[in-house]
């Protein structure tokens, strides 16, 4: 097998010396999408399956056939070492891995839950972010048709009101988890708190994305795809010490480093972070677990949102941190537009 050069790489160089000189209509030219290539996280043991010599060719819907017809009787059977046809899963057969059509099917068929119109913002909170990022990362050879472009600056984040709102149902995930981690622990419940620090640590990751206004992949790439944001170089240590054991030094550290940051962002008036003991809110229990004060962030977070139906809305989150955006989910169901039109409902009661 011929030496391994990453899929993006290998993408361009397919372009420029085999696809471009084929093509003579406008049109865009990508590696966006599905795969480990699209994000820079492939290596060797990506090569076994639906890896290889492959791009999107976009063009008019007129010129579709044509350009298909003109690529693929100039397609060699090698490049740079690697067969340009092999076995193809959605069509079951051995064939090249040219997308060769327009850009408006290509988003209705790849990435379904992401509309080429301008979405509402029940549309926004419908969206797995995983589809988000396939959209946004990736690489553009060329884009003599712009659509692609517009694309990506329209979907590069969330409207500033539908940011705000996440980051409150974030630090309300948070805030809910944190007690109940402090319970685990007083009871001895190791197993339990083992647990729940697990559940705080990607949820304080999470956070860490939505600061940064980063789209997060899905699981597999969660942690790898961390590890490039800014705040890694200060949260990451401290995840790594609640990951391996009980540590509340740690736990009260990353949420304080959270808290700084929020306010940082310079969208809410500044709160503070502080570490205190968890009022219950019921009568005047308050029980010796450390907990951010998280409500105040919440509270700032929808105080800041313009769209009054948005701040009443119930802190859910979005489909990612409402339930798990795994592929059969997201790809294969209609729920992310069922759950779309519930949020639409429920803006509009």
């Amino acid at each position: 097998m011929a030496d391994f050069i990453p899929g993006s790489d290998l993408a361009r160089t397919f372009y420029a010396e085999v696809v471009a000189g084929a093509v003579d209509r406008p049109h865009t030219a990508c590696l966006i999408g599905e795969g480990s290539e699209v994000q820079g996280y492939d290596d060797e043991r990506s090569r076994d399956h639906e890896w290889g010599p492959r791009l999107q060719l976009f063009v008019a819907a007129a010129d579709v056939d044509d350009v298909s017809r003109a690529v693929r009787s100039k397609l060699p059977p090698e490049h740079r070492g690697y067969p340009t046809r092999w076995f193809s899963l959605a069509e079951g057969r051995v064939s090249d891995h040219l997308e060769i059509t327009t850009t408006e099917l290509w988003m209705s068929t790849r990435l379904p839950t992401v509309s080429a119109l301008e979405p509402d913002t029940a549309a926004w909170l419908a969206i797995p972010q995983q589809h988000l990022r396939q959209l946004t990362a990736g690489v553009v050879f060329h884009d003599g048709l712009g659509e692609l472009s517009r694309l990506r600056a329209d979907f590069a984040w969330y409207p500033t009101d539908v940011w705000r709102w996440l980051l409150a149902c974030q630090w309300h995930l948070i805030g809910q988890a944190l007690p109940l981690h402090g319970r685990s622990v007083e009871t001895a419940d190791d197993r339990g708190a083992q647990l729940l620090a697990g559940r705080l640590a990607e949820l304080m990751m999470g956070m860490a994305f939505l600061q940064e206004q980063v789209y997060r992949p899905y699981a597999k790439w969660f942690g790898r795809a961390f590890a490039d944001l800014r705040a890694a170089r200060d949260l990451g240590p401290l995840i790594d010490r609640i990951l391996v054991g009980r540590d509340d030094d740690a736990f009260a550290q990353a949420l304080l480093l959270l808290g700084h940051r929020h306010d940082e962002l310079g969208i809410i008036e500044r709160v503070g972070p502080r570490i205190e003991q968890f009022t219950v809110g019921i009568g005047d229990a308050v029980r010796p677990y450390p907990v951010l004060n998280t409500g105040e962030y919440i509270d700032a977070s929808v105080a800041s949102i313009s769209d009054r139906a948005l701040r009443d809305l119930p802190r859910v989150g979005s489909l990612d941190q409402l339930t798990h955006a795994d592929d059969t989910l997201i790809t294969f169901t209609d729920w992310p537009q069922a759950l779309a039109e519930r949020y639409r409902a429920q803006l509009s009661s």
